[in-house]
């Protein structure tokens, strides 16, 4: 075997060695970009290294022609730089060549000139190794999508053509005429890649180590986000859509108390209080006394210490909402002009968050934020934070004829450095969601969580007065959530869900199942946020739900560790359809899809197997999460009518020839945190379902049973069992346990 010596390449040190088993001729490779790049003829073996990023790439490259395996070759002339296609004849009747640029490398192939034209298909089968926290998803944007993916594992599925690598932003992106990515485990992949010599628009294969996925093109800000400070999307209870800015401390703790009864054994963590300081009564925000962390004595008269204290008693986190961009304290302003911004005349300038907007280009501005978050931190014990006002300030303080008036005008990074003073101050283990802050700006990099939009329910100013006892009258009014607001929920979901779970948690506000919506809109707000894995914060009247609304709650808690897996981010008119959900687990794999009907009309809704990343070649069976209602066997597509304002949510798996789990009424993504294990034994006909039960609270499993089979008994240990028939063919295993465990459930057939 002769070895033969490759080119310098573009940020390298060293050279390598190619090794082509050639009788006479060798053939010199040029480089190709940041890309190491070796072939070995005997085993027709491909190899591809990015060293800046450790991206390696191994495997055979084959070409098929109307059915007949032809041999790839080193070159058999004197260009050197490319490979041979040599059909079974010995000829040399096309090529493989080679191009790249920095981290981009493309693998062309094309006819030799003269009549020597044929259909054929360049594959290259190899093994991809990234990284170890790395996961297979979509870069590539297409035309009319349908489809809104995300993944719970490895969730492998067809549509994949990138790997990301979340803790480096590095996006392995491989376009190509086939592209398929299988997850093996430890950062390794099995590609499919393929290169169609007949038709120039599919006749190249690349390939390229994106090193900045995110941060060079929205997000300049990006950071991973902390797991060991925020492992899981946060969820919790906050009043403001409901009881606007009238919940004190007995209010607050009165649902506390239900709360710990109903949703903290689902996995509910965070109680935060909203509207607390002095001045609070009402409405507007700019009246709020905010820069001396005083609460309002009516409704909160313990104090916020005594406060963090009860909610942690009940078993939660205590959560605290803040503003402090601006104050509404005329005494603390003046005694503090030199804070805030003023004209060119010595007006105060104004914001949202107070009647004196905080100059943050002020270092002892910054310090006043620093110290007022760290009291609210280490003195008074809360562990979440939401502050607000970081859409308005921004928006009003870009203005040039503010910015003028700033204490520093040249100062770029004064709302980073807000943004970084509030960090500081709660200190590096407390959550922090920043309210409407986005993936846009480099504050990005401090915040745990970020709200999407504005308030899932809004506020008017009335020509009445509202009275409230024990408060003077206010005109400001509270309008019930709509059907608009979940549309608004929707909408704000599409323009940056595609960082959840990546940079931060995307926060859609908070869900909403109580009667001014009807059922069937609650269930797709519930929707909106769960099957994404967003942040998921109720924000009803717990005591005043119905059971059939609390189980809306409970059905999504607690959060599934969900990722997008189409990282790119869509309008908020796309209103996209169909989101698909793959979920991997070492007991199986399934999809769980929602089909949305955002319309006012029923509408007839269909996807394919295929735009679902499944085999369409394979029967699947599905179960409807919200209705309860068993489908099957689905064959190429899926077709529903879909009422209007609603969504169906299926659970859809391949279709086995023995009894199998289908579905539940437990948690919206169907098993992804709900099942320790499903097992069928062939031998003893027998079915196991390991679950999660939550003590004194029943849950049902659905288990379709083909023909063939009839249960003899079933028993769960530790748990009591109940089993009942549905149409078609479905069992309702009914289990309740006296505490929350892990319950085997043994079905015999």
């Amino acid at each position: 075997m002769q070895k033969v010596r490759i080119g310098s390449f573009k940020g390298f040190c060293w050279v390598m060695v190619l090794s082509l088993a050639l009788s006479s001729i060798a053939a010199e490779v040029k480089s190709v970009g940041n890309w190491k790049v070796s072939f070995d003829e005997p085993s027709a073996t491909f190899a591809l290294e990015n060293a800046a990023r450790l991206v390696r790439m191994s495997g055979p490259l084959t070409f098929v022609s109307s059915g007949r395996t032809w041999k790839v070759a080193a070159a058999r002339d004197a260009a050197t730089d490319r490979l041979s296609l040599v059909n079974p004849a010995g000829r040399v009747l096309g090529y493989v060549s080679f191009r790249g640029d920095g981290d981009r490398v493309a693998i062309e192939v094309f006819h030799r000139a003269g009549a020597n034209f044929f259909p054929g298909l360049l594959t290259w089968r190899a093994e991809a190794e990234v990284r170890e926290i790395s996961f297979a998803c979509r870069t590539f944007t297409v035309a009319g999508e349908r489809v809104l993916n995300f993944g719970d594992g490895t969730a492998d599925a067809s549509v994949n053509d990138s790997v990301f690598a979340r803790e480096e932003d590095l996006a392995v992106r491989f376009a190509s005429a086939r592209t398929r990515i299988r997850t093996l485990g430890g950062g390794r992949y099995a590609v499919t890649l393929a290169a169609d010599i007949d038709e120039p628009s599919r006749s190249t294969i690349a390939i390229e180590a994106d090193t900045a996925y995110f941060k060079s093109r929205w997000a300049p800000g990006y950071h991973p986000i902390d797991r060991r400070r925020c492992p899981r999307a946060p969820t919790g209870w906050m009043s403001w859509n409901t009881y606007f800015d009238k919940a004190g401390s007995a209010e607050n703790l009165a649902e506390a108390r239900i709360g710990a009864k109903c949703l903290k054994p689902f996995g509910l963590e965070i109680w935060s209080i909203e509207s607390w300081q002095d001045n609070s009564e009402w409405l507007p925000v700019s009246t709020f006394h905010h820069h001396e962390n005083r609460c309002f004595a009516k409704q909160f008269p313990e104090g916020m210490k005594r406060l963090a204290d009860e909610i942690r008693a009940l078993g939660f986190r205590p959560g605290l909402w803040m503003s402090l961009y601006g104050e509404g304290d005329e005494r603390f302003y003046q005694a503090h002009r030199d804070l805030y911004l003023h004209d060119k005349s010595g007006k105060p300038i104004d914001n949202w968050a107070g009647r004196h907007m905080l100059d943050t280009t002020n270092p002892d501005a910054l310090a006043l934020m620093t110290r007022l978050a760290r009291q609210a931190s280490e003195e008074w014990g809360y562990e979440f934070f939401k502050f607000d006002g970081m859409a308005n300030t921004p928006r009003k303080f870009e203005l040039p004829e503010i910015r003028a008036c700033a204490k520093n005008p040249s100062d770029s990074r004064w709302f980073e450095n807000s943004v970084r003073a509030l960090r500081e101050g709660i200190g590096p283990d407390r959550l922090f969601l920043g309210c409407m802050g986005d993936f846009t700006g480099t504050e990005a990099q401090f915040l745990d969580a970020s709200r999407l939009g504005s308030d899932v329910v809004g506020c008017y100013r009335s020509a009445e007065l509202r009275t409230y006892p024990g408060c003077a009258p206010s005109p400001w009014c509270q309008l019930p959530v709509r059907w608009r607001n979940v549309l608004h929920q929707a909408e704000c979901t599409f323009t940056q869900v595609f960082v959840n779970n990546l940079m931060f948690y995307t926060d859609p506000d908070t869900l909403l199942v109580n009667e001014s919506l009807e059922l069937h809109e609650a269930e797709v707000m519930a929707t909106i946020i769960g099957l994404p894995g967003q942040l998921m914060f109720a924000g009803d009247k717990l005591g005043e739900l119905r059971p059939n609304r609390m189980k809306i709650i409970q059905q999504v808690l607690p959060v599934a560790d969900i990722h997008p897996r189409n990282l790119y981010p869509y309008a908020a008119s796309s209103m996209i359809p169909i989101w698909n959900l793959v979920v991997t687990r070492s007991f199986g794999d399934w999809n769980v899809v929602a089909v949305f009907n955002w319309k006012d009309e029923p509408q007839d809704l269909a996807v394919t197997l295929e735009e679902l990343g499944l085999d369409d070649s394979v029967d699947h069976v599905a179960w409807e999460f919200w209705q309860g209602e068993f489908l099957g066997p689905i064959k190429g597509s899926i077709s529903l009518r879909v009422p209007m304002r609603s969504v169906k949510l299926l659970a859809v798996r391949p279709e086995a020839a023995h009894p199998q789990f289908v579905g539940d009424d437990r948690h919206v993504t169907q098993g992804a945190v709900e099942l320790t294990d499903l097992k069928w034994d062939k031998a003893a006909r027998k079915y196991t379902l390991g679950v999660k039960a939550i003590g004194g609270f029943p849950f049902t499993y659905f288990v379709r049973v083909p023909a063939g089979f009839a249960l003899k008994g079933a028993v769960a240990d530790n748990a009591r069992v109940a089993v009942g028939s549905r149409p078609n063919g479905v069992l309702a295993v009914r289990v309740e346990s006296a505490e929350s465990r892990e319950v085997s459930v043994m079905l015999q057939f």
